[in-house]
């Protein structure tokens, strides 16, 4: 490995300082770290990639934050698992750091910390990683703060190294003098700096909503808002009297109706809430920006006088009662507003909404989505707004940052903890010191703590409040039993800091306000993506006496883990590979928002992806008829992808459906019936191009739609190149041969039929002619048809190369995009086939074996690094085996070498593409292996693997 990495190293090198043209080999080549957001570049990713690999690491920073220090603890805990120490400098220097960030730096416990003189105005800022075989410095402008690692404009260089380079050991032998003229930090140390400090420098902190003066005009609407209140009047002046909007927690909702009551300027308003709780609070919102006299608003109560009252507040509750409700004229309010209206399913609420005849009627939702088979659209009659969902708020900072923990639970028998666990672990003394390590060690934002604890049982909120309080917390549970003026004392007490914790189970998923929790902790299975966000949103309201806010979500051995990603990243897909793309790159979200797994909790969360079906006919049926209630009408596949649904793919894994039609025949009271050939087509383009990882079949199908069913070779052609395609013979012949049927597998041809789709005839292609009858005299057929093409085409842009690095290929598409002229059975033992016709080789490599395979096939094929992997061949050969001499050969024969890697195979049929392969000139070796002779070689990955990628791949 050593001698390996050294000529890849010196490679490398050359490419950075010598020649990037004639020198091809990154992989340890001097790299500019910077943050971008726009490309997903930040030098966190970076940092924390080092950091996991290391066995010993050197920090030389002046300035350290909490939010810093906390978007790598997650990193510094794995390696504290495996006993790797690691060592932090920093400075006094400017008196900028702050106190409550040191004693952070003290809460790591395998970190050693420092600080340097003051005389000597330490400014420097690298971070020196000590690995197997190699070294790796990060020096230039990051300090340890989160702004430096994810947002400022930031500039620095990685360098690699041997162990005996004298850079890097300068570098420690710099950080070595320096050390040993510093102090240990210590509490005392910390108190002292406290005390002298002579000025303080804030860092970012998030303004509350500005306190009332009641004078109009003094709040203006955000950016958000701006857009919703036009898409409202818009609305309007369609002549709609209902609408929709939909807006993530804490996005200011009331705010915005309140902007919209002002540019309507109606002459009575009723607002409807469903907890009396945030009664006051809306009125106080409406007041700011209205600036109403309090005799003009009251809070609706029993025997309240509403004469004269032009905006009045109500709960659902007491408004749906009769004798409440016959108070008022169905048109007493000429515009009435409702929170959370994604209750209105409810009957108190239709009741209401069904006896007012107000001149406009808005709902206001953060998760439109429903559960009990309620559409809330269709009650606004389809007419949404505006929509920002939580992805989006975060981008327009709109809410506070958080710092994601996705930490594991208690073993119990060797065994994580379940949602069937008993009771007694739940609440036992060492998963109780288990809950106190983490949210001690992952801590929060200022000095002091206010959190929420969401339980899986109101059992488990009062016992584990109970256990808390006597270590030393304040805490209280909160249970649906318990009466509001209970509640409303908890959460005023929580506020002031009386209390650091409130346990409960769901009671404040919503509807309730408390911006200046700085924790969220998750001791339940989750069992919905939106009360998960519900849950999550408690925090995120922005509040001058927090910079982020943290979560901890203890993770065991759920059966739901696959909902995390669904609920952090707001997707909707069911598609397993995005969800574990999205897990492993889970700090490629932007802003200063941080999404950390320690290693096992991220290891669950794989395994429930891999475990679960997203393709059971609950989940699609669910999907369907969320997208059909939003959007009013049948949904089509392209609407799955234009408003980020399901993946459509989705619906035909596992062969639940052939096309489409069957999942409208299944899923609404329509009978789609087609002709056995024009069926077994659409079948056909759905199996064959629907995936869309080449354009050139859906482009040609288009346009033959568009011209009757026949279109010139030559128009064929034009349309490839304005479109940028490849039009080379073999991709143009590959084509047809798919089209025409004859790349199938006989099995396959026996499914769809042996007649061409599409046939060629002097120049000239043509459609099936029992296809063309079909499309041109049945229009669902026709709609059916086109849509396979246009969701193929939007889905297209997943692709933009024949291959691209990262996504997946199944063995069959393998051959098809190189250009192979027949797709044969499944390739023989040993992962490779040559094809003379198109002088390539496809090597497919399953990196971890099942334990059931036989020695003499269990090929050891091994990443050495992100650029080299080992590798060997089939069995019973040597060096002058024909395929071998073949592939060793390859750098002169330009024979074709392209990497597939799946991690194992629970986890499917597809392989991720790693690139084009390189022979390493005479690394080729026979040896034996269980009684067989075979080969063995080294290649470089023309790009490397991408760390996260690699980590994932090589991980057992």
């Amino acid at each position: 490995m050593g001698s390996a990495f050294e000529a890849q190293l010196l490679e490398s090198m050359r490419f950075g300082f010598i020649d990037r043209v004639r020198f091809r080999d990154v992989t340890y080549a001097p790299k500019i770290l910077i943050n971008n957001a726009e490309e997903k570049r930040f030098v966190l990713t970076d940092l924390q990639e080092e950091l996991l690999k290391s066995k010993a690491f050197y920090f030389s920073v002046a300035f350290v934050t909490q939010s810093g220090i906390s978007m790598i603890k997650a990193q510094l805990a794995d390696l504290a698992a495996r006993g790797i120490q690691g060592k932090i400098l920093i400075s006094p220097y400017l008196d900028f750091n702050d106190p409550l960030a040191m004693y952070d730096l003290l809460k790591l416990p395998n970190v050693e910390a420092r600080i340097s003189q003051e005389s000597m105005q330490l400014h420097s800022k690298y971070y020196l990683f000590e690995q197997k075989n190699k070294q790796v410095l990060i020096a230039g402008s990051s300090n340890l703060t989160a702004t430096a690692l994810k947002q400022n404009y930031e500039w620095n260089i990685k360098l690699n190294s041997t162990d005996n380079g004298d850079l890097l050991y300068q570098t420690k032998q710099e950080f070595d003098r320096v050390w040993e003229l510093s102090r240990p930090l210590t509490a005392e140390i910390i108190e002292s700096y406290k005390r002298k400090r002579k000025s303080v420098i804030q860092v970012t902190t998030f303004e509350e909503e500005p306190k009332a003066d009641y004078q109009v005009g003094k709040i203006e609407p955000n950016k958000m808002q701006k857009e919703a209140l036009v898409g409202l009047q818009q609305v309007r002046d369609n002549g709609a009297q209902k609408a929709l909007v939909i807006s993530a927690t804490g996005t200011g909702k009331t705010h915005l109706s309140a902007f919209d009551v002002r540019q309507v300027n109606p002459e009575r308003v009723l607002f409807i809430v469903h907890r009396e709780q945030i009664l006051s609070k809306s009125l106080e919102s409406f007041q700011r920006v209205l600036g109403f006299s309090d005799d003009e608003a009251c809070l609706y109560k029993s025997g309240v006088d509403i004469s004269g009252k032009k905006y009045i507040f109500a709960t659902i509750q007491t408004l749906s009662r009769d004798e409440h409700l016959q108070r008022f004229a169905p048109d007493f309010f000429n515009y009435i507003l409702i929170d959370e209206v994604h209750k209105a399913g409810a009957e108190s609420y239709k009741k209401v909404m069904n006896y007012f005849t107000p001149d406009f009627l808005l709902g206001m939702t953060a998760t439109p989505e429903r559960t009990d088979g309620q559409n809330i659209y269709e009650l606004f009659d389809y007419n949404i707004a505006y929509e920002i969902r939580l992805q989006d708020a975060m981008d327009a900072d709109l809410l506070c940052p958080f710092h994601y923990f996705g930490v594991t639970d208690i073993l119990v028998g060797g065994e994580l903890i379940s949602e069937k666990e008993d009771f007694s672990n739940l609440i036992s003394a060492e998963r109780v010191n288990h809950i106190i390590d983490k949210i001690t060690y992952y801590g929060h934002s200022g000095a002091s703590v206010r959190g929420l604890m969401f339980c899986s049982s109101k059992n488990e909120a009062r016992e584990l409040s109970l256990l808390l309080n006597q270590k030393g917390f304040r805490t209280q549970a909160l249970t649906g039993n318990d009466s509001q003026a209970v509640r409303e004392k908890a959460v005023q007490e929580l506020e002031n800091g009386e209390l650091d914790y409130l346990l409960t189970v769901d009671i404040f998923n919503e509807g309730i306000d408390i911006p200046s929790v700085n924790q969220v902790v998750m001791l339940r299975n989750t069992e919905s993506s939106i009360i998960f966000v519900q849950q999550l949103g408690r925090g995120l309201r922005k509040h001058n006496s927090k910079e982020y806010v943290t979560i901890i979500d203890f993770i065991g051995n759920y059966r739901n883990n696959y909902l995390i990603p669904v609920a952090l990243f707001g997707d909707q897909s069911m598609n397993k590979d995005n969800y574990r793309r999205e897990v492993r790159e889970a700090n490629l979200i932007s802003g200063l928002t941080t999404i950390n797994f320690e290693e096992v909790a991220r290891k669950q969360i794989f395994d429930s992806i891999t475990n679960t079906s997203l393709s059971s006919m609950k989940i699609l049926r669910d999907s369907y008829i969320d997208l059909e209630n939003k959007l009013g009408r049948q949904p089509f596949l392209k609407d799955f992808v234009t408003y980020n649904g399901i993946d459509p793919l989705t619906f035909f894994d596992n062969n639940a459906f052939t096309d489409y039609a069957d999942v409208v025949s299944k899923f609404s009271d329509k009978n789609v019936h087609f002709e056995e050939i024009p069926k077994n087509f659409l079948s056909f383009i759905t199996f064959e191009c629907l995936s869309s990882k080449r354009q050139h079949e859906l482009i040609l199908l288009q346009l033959l739609l568009e011209n009757d069913g026949q279109i010139s070779f030559d128009a064929y052609f034009e349309t490839l190149i304005a479109n940028d395609l490849d039009i080379s013979s073999d991709v143009i012949a590959s084509v047809e041969g798919v089209l025409n049927l004859t790349f199938l597998k006989a099995q396959e041809q026996k499914r769809f039929g042996t007649d061409s789709l599409v046939s060629k005839d002097n120049e000239v292609y043509l459609l099936n002619e029992q296809v063309l009858e079909e499309l041109q005299h049945n229009p669902t057929y026709l709609v059916f048809f086109r849509d396979v093409i246009e969701t193929g085409l939007l889905k297209s842009k997943d692709y933009p190369q024949v291959f691209t690095l990262g996504q997946k290929y199944s063995r069959r598409e393998v051959l098809k995009l190189l250009n192979v002229k027949r797709d044969e059975p499944p390739l023989n033992i040993g992962g490779y086939k040559i094809d003379k016709d198109t002088n390539s080789c496809p090597i497919f490599v399953t990196y971890h074996k099942s334990d059931d395979i036989s020695d003499t096939i269990k090929y050891e094929d091994e990443l050495l690094n992100e650029s080299t992997l080992r590798w060997f061949s089939k069995n019973k050969r040597t060096l002058e085996s024909p395929d071998v001499k073949q592939i060793i050969d390859s750098n002169e024969n330009d024979l074709r070498l392209e990497l597939f890697v799946i991690k194992d195979d629970a986890e499917g049929g597809d392989f991720y593409y790693l690139g084009p392969l390189d022979y390493i000139e005479g690394s080729a070796e026979e040896m034996e292996r269980a009684g067989e002779s075979v080969v063995s070689m080294l290649f470089t990955l023309k790009d490397p693997v991408k760390t996260d990628l690699f980590h994932y791949l090589t991980t057992k």
